[in-house]
């Protein structure tokens, strides 16, 4: 098992590295440069005329690199500590995943601000598609040989590339905002679609295709969530997702928020998962800070997104049966959703969006009798899990409109980058809280429930079964909850107790400073990637010794799971459809940051 260590990784571990030995032999000792970074894994910039064929060669080796975890860019123009670095104004980098070797690489690739041209990798990794169109439509690098490089995120008729450093970050640094009737009609015709440009048909020798917007505002869409589909009857020749309709600038605003403030924006990622979105953002940071935990704060962090996952889990239940047609479970999950809220509310003071954890713990101790409360849902649970599964999963209509439905293979959920609950339906056992345990997963009981034949069903299945599992590690967090603090006492990014800062001038300037200003991380660049509810989640900071990120990257599961959807659906019928969409269990706020 390789468990991601908060250390640096040095250039002599990273020559150590079979991988990156293997890209020495066959590409010779000057092919790249080595990063010492917080990661966790092996970083190495090269060539980008070299960039396709060692990305090839990870993908053909013996235990190969079977998903591309992540592409994305940063702005380097602003950066003040980039000692040892290639000299590069905008820098793309790609996180390669190997779940058979549970591995990960990184290559990045510098490029002049007057050369943003990079070659697409669309032909390697099918999910490139659409974190290539980000980059474009972000950063404005150019990729050559991509099937259709526009916009994603941002309007079609958006001017700039936002992430770049030198394009307006707040509203009161645009000019004001006014719509007149003719802007009105060029946005509309913006968004009119075009069957031509994406490559299709209107018809073929039988018929004329019809082409139907499902969504936005479709309530099986999950969301403000749009799919064109090309149809002929209520067959589905082709489709097209179209997203960014929730885009409201994540990453940027990790530009501007000191890294405690920056706290509450992570809950708005995936909505429906509380402090679990805040957990990979603090221990990213905790990695820049050198922050080491205490147990008891990392068993209460286990328990509370824990409780949140089981959350999650109902309101994707609920809503997944509405979806094919049945309105009564929608009003039972949501009652025990309820309960779960009833026991975040009482610890954490909030329900949805508590932002309650905290680099170097969490923001207070847990409150008289909470073992009580969280014993009681505990019993409650299980016997209305049986329940769901007998009255539902175990009914024929439910089976009928799901078994066999949008199904795909392991490797077919690696290529399109599917993690969680989606990739273990196909029956591939990785789960990032077994393979590399974080916050003190390696020390709890519990299993990886699988499915078999990874269509709408199981998928639903394993998620019940997840619960179940959640239900277990809460009972283990209950009966042996470690006594002590309930956050570390660190000088950097724990403010001090108020008693003390009463008492003594110094703690009360380092309490007000930390307050205030917030901390100042040196320069480094670090990773932490969780199991989280609908997937692996990551945040990528790129600290340059200040007191806010200089580049924060949010990889969220959600946007590689709607990238899927043609590839799933062709061939397929409309109510297959929903199914799915309703089986993915995704939030667009997750898609679109």
């Amino acid at each position: 098992m390789n468990v991601a260590t908060p250390h640096d990784t040095t250039a002599n571990e990273a020559q150590a590295d079979p991988v990156v030995v293997a890209l020495m032999q066959r590409f010779g000792e000057h092919a790249f440069v080595e990063q010492a970074t917080l990661i966790g894994m092996p970083v190495l910039w090269v060539a980008r005329e070299a960039l396709v064929e060692m990305l090839s060669f990870l993908r053909g080796m013996p235990e190969p690199f079977e998903m591309l975890f992540d592409l994305s860019a940063n702005d380097e123009r602003l950066r003040g500590n980039r000692q040892g670095l290639p000299d590069s104004d905008f820098t793309v980098f790609y996180q390669l995943l190997s779940v058979s070797r549970n591995r990960d690489i990184m290559l990045k690739v510098a490029l002049a601000e007057s050369d943003l041209e990079m070659p697409s990798i669309v032909s390697l990794y099918p999910n490139a598609n659409w974190y290539e169109r980000e980059v474009w439509d972000m950063f404005g690098v150019v990729f050559h040989g991509h099937p259709h490089l526009t916009r994603i995120l941002m309007p079609p008729t958006w001017i700039g590339h936002p992430l770049r450093k030198d394009h307006s970050a707040r509203a009161t640094e645009f000019d004001p905002y006014t719509l007149t009737v003719e802007g009105q009609d060029k946005e509309q015709a913006a968004l009119k679609f075009d069957p031509e440009a994406w490559g299709m048909r209107r018809g073929n020798e039988n018929s004329e295709f019809m082409f139907l917007n499902l969504g936005p505002n479709h309530p099986s869409a999950h969301g403000a969530f749009r799919i064109v589909l090309q149809l002929e009857g209520e067959e589905i020749v082709d489709c097209v997702p179209d997203i960014g309709y929730h885009h409201r600038g994540a990453e940027k605003m990790g530009e501007r928020q000191s890294w405690h403030s920056y706290i509450p924006y992570t809950d708005r990622v995936d909505y429906t998962g509380g402090v679990m979105n805040n957990l990979p953002y603090i221990l990213a940071v905790e990695k820049l800070a050198g922050i080491t935990v205490t147990d008891r704060a990392r068993t209460i962090r286990v328990m509370m997104a824990e409780l949140f996952r089981i959350s999650s889990h109902l309101l994707f239940l609920g809503t997944y049966l509405q979806d094919l047609g049945a309105m009564s479970p929608v009003f039972y999950s949501f009652s025990d959703r309820q309960k779960s809220y009833e026991v975040i509310e009482a610890i954490t003071g909030f329900r949805m969006h508590p932002a309650w954890f905290r680099i170097g713990g969490v923001a207070q101790d847990l409150p008289k009798g909470w073992d009580r409360l969280m014993q009681g849902f505990v019993d409650w649970m299980p016997k209305r899990l049986h329940e769901y599964e007998r009255a539902m999963m175990e009914n024929s209509i439910v089976r009928e409109r799901t078994r066999n439905v949008a199904a795909y293979s392991t490797q077919e959920a690696l290529e399109w980058g599917v993690t969680g609950p989606n990739l273990r339906a196909t029956g591939c056992n990785y789960d990032l809280r077994k393979k590399r345990p974080y916050s003190g997963y390696e020390n709890f009981d519990f299993e990886v429930p699988l499915g078999g034949n990874g269509d709408a069903f199981d998928r639903g299945q394993v998620r019940i079964e997840e619960m179940r599992q959640s239900l277990r590690i809460i009972q283990q967090c209950i009966d042996h909850m470690p006594a002590g603090d309930y956050k570390a006492d660190h000088p950097l990014t724990t403010p001090p107790p108020r008693d003390k800062m009463l008492q003594h001038i110094e703690t009360l300037i380092t309490h007000f400073l930390q307050v205030s200003w917030g901390p100042v991380l040196k320069p480094n660049e670090s990773q932490q990637m969780i199991e989280a509810t609908k997937g692996i989640n990551s945040y990528y900071l790129t600290s340059d010794g200040n007191t806010m990120s200089y580049r924060t990257r949010i990889r969220t599961p959600s946007f590689p799971h709607l990238q899927q959807i043609p590839a799933v659906m062709r061939g397929g019928f409309v109510p297959d459809l929903i199914a799915h969409l309703g089986s993915i269990d995704f939030v667009m706020a997750d898609v679109d940051r």
